[in-house]
């Protein structure tokens, strides 16, 4: 889908707050709310929104411990497996195929260092994993889900 200045503007408006009326969105650039609607709803379908959500802390929640977990896959065979594993973890909030060298990098929030040591068994386990290498996060000074000014590019 080939998307214009009006989505643009419509989509930088949904990132700054995914819960903005289509009314708002329809003062703040002129159109009508039909129009806001029908367009809203060509992003979804198309793939471009692919979702509205509340993002969480974890920390307040009692999920103490954020790591980094590069897997170190024994070939390119088990991709298939190796990201059905990850998105039923519910530990893994994040499943990214990489370069270099690891073949696969998770996000994942646990309750603390034991159930981390559970979850880093169970990857372990999992078909083609030969080895982790993990990173405890110890401080977030940045994560944004938001990209950039899309009217810029």
């Amino acid at each position: 889908m080939k998307i214009d200045n009006t989505d643009k503007k419509i989509l930088n408006l949904l990132q700054q707050d995914g819960r903005v009326s289509a009314s708002h969105i329809a003062t703040e650039l002129d159109i009508s709310i039909p129009t806001v609607t029908d367009r809203i709803k060509k992003l979804q379908d198309s793939g471009i929104i692919n979702g509205i959500h509340a993002v969480l802390d974890p920390k307040p929640l009692g999920l103490d411990v954020a790591a980094i977990i590069t897997l170190i896959s024994e070939s390119s065979i088990h991709y298939k497996e190796i990201t059905k594993a990850a998105e039923e973890a519910p530990e893994v909030l994040q499943c990214l195929a990489t370069t270099g060298k690891g073949s696969h990098m998770l996000f994942v929030v646990t309750l603390n260092s034991s159930t981390l040591e559970e979850l880093l068994r169970k990857i372990q386990n999992w078909p083609g994993v030969i080895r982790t290498e993990t990173q405890i996060i110890l401080s977030d000074y940045k994560m944004i889900q938001k990209i950039t000014d899309l009217t810029t590019i």
